[in-house]
């Protein structure tokens, strides 16, 4: 992370980065939490319960949620506000503590909205509408490393809103294609994305490098 975040500034500095998002690539919101204070959120932000803040790990900014209280919905929303068109991802760093194993998750479409979670316990990432599964796929979640996670919903054909999810460990090569998918009948309500986090192993979850962009 503290890599990845040295050599945007670079490229900033340089303005190479400048030319790439000049040619279509530009993000519709993005945060790695460097400009925020420590120990508070950005003022975007939304908080739905959780005791959520940025802290200083190593020399690198992340949201933190803390691995205790354990309180059941902590999440907050961010970003723009759309129906459709959206993706979202960020990357999530955690860790077990015997048995016991964290779970997180990125959404879109708000609080009630659609959620791609990686479940650690049941070793499976899930495609959530509301509080409901829809969709569920394997996934070995490795403890104390950093694992992206990506969600996109985007309206496909025939009346159908096609939600589209991927997770893979930070320090490897993003899957190619979607390792999990869900065909929405219903339109969908208009809303911001959203982080939520379960530390049910006692120990934080952190969150970095939030991005929004169109979906593709």
């Amino acid at each position: 992370m503290i890599m990845i975040k040295r050599l945007l500034a670079v490229f900033m500095a340089t303005g190479w980065l400048g030319g790439v998002l000049a040619h279509g690539a530009e993000p519709l919101y993005q945060n790695n939490f460097e400009k925020t204070e420590i120990d508070k959120v950005p003022e975007d932000f939304l908080i739905i319960d959780g005791g959520f803040a940025v802290k200083q790990v190593e020399g690198n900014k992340v949201l933190e949620l803390p691995g205790a209280p354990l309180q059941e919905g902590s999440g907050l929303i961010f970003g723009p506000t759309e129906k459709e068109g959206l993706a979202v991802s960020a990357s999530v760093l955690s860790t077990s503590k015997g048995r016991r194993m964290p779970a997180f998750s990125i959404g879109l479409n708000g609080v009630g909205g659609y959620k791609l979670q990686v479940s650690a316990a049941k070793k499976t990432i899930e495609l959530y509408k509301n509080d409901e599964v829809k969709a569920s796929a394997p996934f070995e979640w490795q403890s104390g490393t950093w694992t992206a996670l990506k969600l996109q919903m985007r309206k496909g054909k025939d009346g159908v809103w096609k939600l589209e999810g991927k997770v893979w460990a930070q320090s490897g090569k993003e899957p190619t294609g979607w390792m999990i998918s869900y065909d929405e009948k219903e339109e969908p309500t208009a809303g911001r994305p959203s982080l939520w986090g379960m530390p049910y192993a006692g120990t934080a979850i952190q969150f970095d490098d939030l991005l929004v962009e169109p979906a593709k």
